[in-house]
């Protein structure tokens, strides 16, 4: 099951019909999915399940359906078990931003943290859940599929947010800090952190 997240609330991707009780279920082969995407926009969706029988086609149908753009990010720790967070439109988040041409999806993770921080020496540990979400850009929808890296960085540099992608403030969080970031976070972020363990007490 894939969790996409359409104005922070939750789509699923299922290959299982559950009976309906709190959300609506709709077939993927026939679904319009830009009239289920302005019903969350217009909040008259809090839940929705999209099914297809084939779980290793759901993906593909989707992506048939719904242009892609594919992104890369960090969760970026230092050497005291800290996570780099910036802060944008108001809301934490976690640095990313989309693939450039002939680029791996490594690079462009460790590009964009480089850039929306101004951290250097990144090293990437391992490879973390993707998230999925929909947002819409010049009148269309989109699916992003962010592929996110854990790394590791000894920067103790100054941290410097990229103004023209909108970040207001660059932040090194504790546990105890990222927990109350996660109360002004979106839903693919608390979900990334979950995750990763970074909200157990």
């Amino acid at each position: 099951m894939y969790k996409v997240f359409v104005n922070d609330k939750p789509l699923f991707l299922t290959n299982k019909i559950e009976k309906e009780t709190d959300f609506q279920l709709f077939l993927l082969d026939s679904v319009d999915i830009d009239k289920i995407i302005i019903k969350y926009f217009q909040n008259k969706i809090d839940k929705a399940f999209l099914y297809h029988p084939d779980e290793k086609q759901i993906l593909k149908k989707i992506k048939e359906k719904i242009p892609v753009q594919k992104a890369g990010g960090g969760v970026v720790f230092n050497p005291k078990g800290e996570v780099l967070f910036i802060l944008r439109s108001g809301k934490w988040d976690l640095p990313k931003g989309g693939i450039e041409k002939n680029e791996e999806m490594e690079e462009t993770a460790v590009r964009e943290v480089e850039e929306e921080t101004g951290v250097s020496g990144l090293k990437i540990v391992r490879k973390l859940p993707k998230t999925y979400h929909i947002f819409k850009r010049n009148g269309k929808y989109k699916l992003k599929i962010t592929t996110w890296y854990e790394m590791s960085t000894k920067f103790e540099g100054e941290l410097v947010g990229q103004t023209e992608e909108g970040i207001e403030k660059v932040a090194w969080l504790n546990k105890e800090q990222i927990r109350e970031a996660m109360d002004n976070s979106y839903e693919n972020i608390k979900l990334l952190v979950n995750e990763m363990g970074l909200l157990d007490k």
